[in-house]
């Protein structure tokens, strides 16, 4: 699972400490899944087979998981996430997790899939998980993309189709980059104008109706929303706000001190070395990114 989440979790709520046990390694329990035979969470799924396995995990945990239909794409397909806690009358905070905004990447809605399987795998067994799961529910979001998604399995030719499916302003080009599309200093670095390029953010900020969705409904939640999370391949970075170079994010310390807490967790658990750091610092700069507007509504720990 994540190590950001209980790292935060803990570091705001002060009902655990900062720390991340091992990895669950292997299914020791049975896990209730498709049709009751065994889904394959190592294998990439197309988008029929995971809204599927969003419907079965429902049935499966009716009691902490509920489908949430909150957009439409270009194309005019349902953009739906799965919350998952343990019901409580109090007000809960929440962690968003998208997957699959670049339609390419599939490694990324496989892990939002994975993650979903392993904390409700957990939670009744693990005290951590547990009081995560009383006291914060969780917004996850398979795949964002989904025209896009569906059109990078079409063929060969197709299989590196990264933005969504909108035509151009000139209509003779397809696809904006819906991780330049946010308001977030739009247009002003790490982009293109020209829609036939992969990283064309739009005619204005929040054009696309997939940005538009997360834009309603995460803002519309800002204030119970503690952590966003947006996935993305290929890489072991976890990349802090702000992507443009000239600003910087008004808790950059602290998020620096969490990403790099994750990031020991990760090489503890797996030896994998994660490289944490804003955009410009160890990646790139760019502007009109999901994790930079979600900074800049007041969410105070944001990552790629």
């Amino acid at each position: 699972m994540c190590p950001m989440v209980p790292l935060i979790f803990g570091k705001d709520l002060r009902t655990l400490k900062t720390g991340y046990g091992t990895m669950i390694s292997s299914d020791t329990t049975q896990v209730a899944a498709m049709t009751r035979a065994e889904y394959d969470y190592y294998k990439y799924h197309p988008m029929e087979e995971i809204s599927s396995w969003m419907a079965q995990m429902v049935k499966d945990h009716p009691d902490v998981v509920t489908i949430v239909d909150y957009g439409q794409t270009y194309e005019k397909r349902t953009i739906s996430l799965l919350k998952i806690g343990i019901e409580s009358e109090k007000r809960k905070k929440a962690i968003w997790m998208d997957c699959g905004i670049h339609a390419r990447e599939w490694i990324a809605p496989a892990f939002c899939q994975y993650f979903v399987k392993q904390i409700l795998q957990s939670y009744k067994t693990d005290a951590k998980i547990e009081t995560m799961m009383r006291d914060m529910d969780f917004y996850v979001t398979p795949v964002l993309n989904i025209d896009g998604y569906l059109y990078s399995w079409k063929d060969n030719t197709t299989r590196l189709w990264r933005k969504n499916r909108s035509p151009g302003p000139s209509g003779d080009c397809y696809g904006t980059d819906l991780n330049r599309n946010f308001d977030a200093n739009w247009g002003t670095i790490g982009v293109s104008f020209n829609c036939s390029s992969n990283t064309y953010c739009g005619t204005q900020p929040v054009s696309e109706p997939e940005a538009q969705a997360v834009t309603y409904f995460v803002g519309s939640r800002k204030d119970d929303i503690l952590c966003f999370l947006t996935i993305h391949s290929y890489g072991q970075l976890l990349l802090v706000p702000y992507g443009h170079p000239n600003f910087t994010a008004p808790n950059y310390d602290e998020l620096m001190e969490v990403g790099q807490a994750a990031a020991t967790a990760i090489w503890n658990v797996h030896k994998k070395n994660y490289t944490v750091g804003s955009s410009p610092d160890v990646l790139y700069p760019n502007s009109g990114s999901s994790r930079d507007w979600a900074r800049m509504q007041g969410i105070p720990y944001t990552y790629t």
